[in-house]
């Protein structure tokens, strides 16, 4: 950098004394002559004065800076070279106006202007409570001058007003996209990473807050990948404070958002283990000894502490079929008696612990209360445990919940379309947090966690290795995912119910034809609810009765047997134009597979296709006319019999 600079200043100081010297030399015009020498050689002495500074010069406005006062002073050399004596006819021709004198003195004016401010906020350790004003090179872009001023105070200010100048940084990156596009021209990203890795928290979050908004396209987040961004997020994850953690898991999920290609790059610094590890803190530990104090649980919170061992049951093997045949039952109907919830979570977070630790899963039975018991994992995972999480227990609940809130965040969209890492996230204990957390995190906790899940399983639908390895029947903590879903469906009264539903239809190939009562809450998600909601529900629907679904007749008649064909022939009538034709493809699959019910004929879905084979603002595409058509052919073979109803 020091030696680029004198390179860029060595052209100016020389023009400089040639125009002093020719200036000296002047024959006509020797008053205006002299000004313009008094102002050069105080010109030349600040760009010396840059030249001895070299080191501590930010680059970017120097160089625009020098090559205007360049320009400015080749200019000033042409003037005076005209007022030499070069003889008495070339002086008598020679007339130079009086106004390009005032001119180029004031070009000179401004250019010493320039060269001061940029020595003054190239300064270490300059005073900001000093107003270093604004440079005559920001008449015409102000911004790019106070831009340039903040860059400067991250690359040579104290530790404080770095946080204050990420601080102003920040607020420029909100304001204006053109600004985070200047920021992150004018070198402003290095800077920021720096102080992000040794800055005080505030300013860490300043500085993380600042990536995270200035990652809005994929040319900006790759250049940050190509500055460090991956090594220094994954030095806070690890060490920083949990306040400024959650900045980070936020700008992760930022970044990987507006540019979808960098979650393998993210992936490959482990920052997903990390994330999921800040995911399971107090919510199902990995590490340490926990004293169990109570046989019953009376919060998650203490069932997962009190879950952690695998030595905290004991084996039998006289009694584990019936332990097991319990179990099923009490994680499949959630109608379960009230006292019996907290031991039905227990022991999903116990079997899924010990089936993690290679132990079989226990009978549930918890040790004496006065027992203390401890967790033997190997040294490497209690040290990375341990590291992560120490001294973490002190923080404040709101910091706690916003830290497995940003987690989950950047878990989702580090989740979305990509199979490698949502087959990391599911080998690991993160879908019993996305259970745990769905059930007892805070709302946006919660909206988080669901739209991870919704991203996990959506990558799921279309990778059978996934969905066969994450999402077992009887996989204890996919069971207790599939409960709170159901749950959030149930209630359908909040902004969970999307992203649930969509989870919901999404794993419709894992269940087994006896689960059926996922179908009942979708069914009635049918009836006078938003569009949007219903057409989820729609959608979720079909993938439960489609063809492809290999239990697509359990499901359709589980279907009917909810009301469902009453509802899909009003939507289709008269629901809005985005839940019609998905409507009626759910109809169409539901009348090719049970055929021969007698729901239908009453419901006469006969006619109603016969009729809307004729709509053709419904039939958007061939696959939806041929499905109508089968359908169609299917009802009228039954029909045929004469007991159906149809006329």
């Amino acid at each position: 950098m020091a030696d680029l600079v004198k390179h860029i200043l060595a052209r100016p100081i020389q023009l400089a004394d040639q125009v002093i010297k020719f200036a000296d030399e002047a024959c006509n015009n020797k008053q205006d002559c002299a000004e313009l020498k008094s102002k050069t050689e105080k010109l030349a002495g600040l760009l010396r004065q840059a030249a001895r500074a070299s080191n501590d010069l930010y680059e970017r406005p120097t160089k625009r800076i020098i090559d205007d006062t360049e320009q400015v002073l080749d200019k000033a050399l042409t003037l005076t070279l005209k007022c030499r004596n070069n003889g008495f006819v070339k002086r008598v021709f020679t007339l130079i106006p009086a106004a390009a004198f005032r001119k180029m003195s004031s070009q000179l004016e401004n250019s010493i202007g320039d060269v001061s401010w940029l020595l003054r906020v190239s300064a270490p350790n300059n005073n900001n409570d000093e107003y270093l004003g604004l440079p005559p090179i920001a008449a015409n872009e102000p911004i790019l001058c106070l831009i340039w001023e903040q860059i400067a105070i991250l690359y040579t200010g104290t530790l404080d007003d770095r946080s204050d100048a990420a601080a102003s940084l920040v607020s420029l990156a909100r304001d204006n996209d053109r600004y985070g596009k200047l920021i992150i021209e004018e070198g402003g990203v290095v800077p920021l990473l720096k102080l992000v890795k040794e800055g005080k928290p505030e300013g860490q979050e300043n500085a993380a807050n600042a990536i995270g908004l200035l990652g809005r396209d994929d040319e900006s987040v790759e250049m940050m990948i190509h500055a460090g961004v991956c090594q220094v997020f994954v030095k806070v994850l690890k060490e920083g404070p949990m306040k400024v953690q959650a900045v980070v898991a936020w700008a992760v999920s930022e970044l990987v958002k507006h540019y979808p290609k960098c979650q393998d790059m993210f992936a490959q610094h482990s920052i997903v283990r990390l994330l999921v590890g800040h995911l399971a803190f107090e919510t199902v530990e990995e590490h340490s000894k926990y004293a169990i104090t109570s046989v019953k649980p009376t919060s998650i919170h203490a069932v997962v502490l009190a879950s952690n061992n695998p030595n905290a049951v004991h084996e039998s093997s006289n009694n584990k079929l019936t332990n097991d045949d319990e179990f099923k039952s009490r994680v499949s109907h959630p109608s379960g008696l009230k006292n019996q919830q907290p031991f039905k979570m227990h022991n999903v977070v116990a079997s899924t612990m010990t089936m993690k630790d290679g132990v079989k899963p226990s009978n549930g039975l918890l040790p004496d209360s006065h027992q203390k018991l401890n967790v033997h994992h190997s040294s490497s995972l209690s040290m990375s445990a341990n590291g992560l999480h120490k001294g973490r227990e002190l923080e404040d609940p709101e910091t706690k919940a916003r830290m497995k809130s940003m987690a989950a965040r950047a878990l989702w969209y580090l989740a979305k379309d990509n199979s490698t890492i949502c087959r990391s996230i599911t080998e690991s204990r993160a879908l019993l947090c996305f259970a745990v957390l769905l059930e007892k995190g805070p709302e946006e906790v919660k909206f988080n966690s669901a739209m991870a899940v919704m991203e996990i399983t959506s990558v799921a639908e279309q990778d059978p290795d996934l969905r066969r390895s994450a999402f077992k029947p009887n996989s204890p903590a996919c069971k207790a995912l599939v409960e709170q879903l159901l749950q959030i469906i149930e209630k359908a009264d909040s902004r969970l119910l999307l992203p649930c539903v969509r989870a919901i239809g999404n794993l419709a190939r894992t269940f087994r034809a006896t689960e059926s009562r996922m179908i009942q809450p979708l069914v009635q998600l049918l009836e006078e609810r938003e569009a949007e909601i219903t057409k989820e529900a729609v959608i979720a629907l079909t993938k439960f009765a489609c063809s492809e679904n290999y239990l697509h007749l359990d499901h359709s008649k589980a279907i009917i047997g909810a009301g469902g064909a009453k509802h899909l022939i009003q939507l289709v009538y008269f629901g809005e134009h985005m839940v019609q034709t998905p409507s009626l493809t759910l109809l169409c699959y539901i009348a090719l597979h049970v055929a021969d019910s007698e729901d239908l004929a009453q419901a006469e879905v006969l006619t109603f296709l016969e009729w809307a084979s004729k709509q053709s603002h419904l039939i958007p595409n061939e696959k939806v006319e041929t499905l109508l058509h089968e359908s169609k052919s299917r009802l009228e073979l039954f029909q045929s019999r004469g007991s159906r109803g149809f006329h």
